[in-house]
Order: structure tokens, then C-alpha cells, then sequence
């Protein structure tokens, strides 16, 4: 086996030193976007439980609105209205 001419060393060294500062600054690259893409993330999951909380609300005041007693007491407060006397009732048969 021949052992590699000076001449060549003269090349190799500096395209193999070049190389791994290549590698090197790839490596940092990957690294600084990951760090990034997990910032986002993190900001995307709390603004994911942020409008889960107010999903949860908003489930809550739908049930609450939507009871009879509720739309019962709006119907007489704001709407003036009531329930007939039996004797204005009638019943329309098909």
C-alpha cells in the first residue's frame, strides 16, 4: 500500500477541514430550528388549552341558558309574555 503524496495531503486536509466545519455548523442549524419549532409548539399547545377553558365555559352557559326555567323567565321579563287560561287554549285537530 502507497502512502498518500504530499501533494494530495495539501488538498485533503483542507477539504476535510472544511468539511467538518460544515458538519459542524449543519449541526448547530438543526439544532437552533429545533429549538425553535419546539417554542412554536409550546405556544400552539397553550393557546390549544387556552380555548379548551373556554370551550368548557362556553359549554356551560349554552346548558345554563338553555333550561326551561331560564327561557321561561327571559319569555315573561323582557317579552312580556305568559301562559294562557285554559279557556283561551284551542286545539286544532288535523
Amino acid at each position: 500500500m502507497t502512502l498518500p503524496s504530499d501533494r494530495l495531503l495539501l488538498w485533503l486536509m483542507p477539504l476535510l477541514w472544511l468539511l467538518a466545519l460544515g458538519s459542524a455548523a449543519g449541526a448547530i442549524f438543526v439544532k437552533h430550528s429545533a429549538r425553535e419549532q419546539f417554542v412554536e409548539l409550546e405556544r400552539v399547545n397553550r393557546e390549544r388549552d387556552r380555548l379548551e377553558i373556554e370551550w368548557g365555559r362556553l359549554q356551560l352557559e349554552q346548558s345554563a341558558w338553555s333550561t326551561h326555567a331560564f327561557v321561561e323567565n327571559v319569555a315573561r321579563r323582557d317579552l312580556k309574555m305568559y301562559t294562557p287560561a285554559a279557556k283561551q287554549v284551542e286545539v286544532i285537530a288535523p
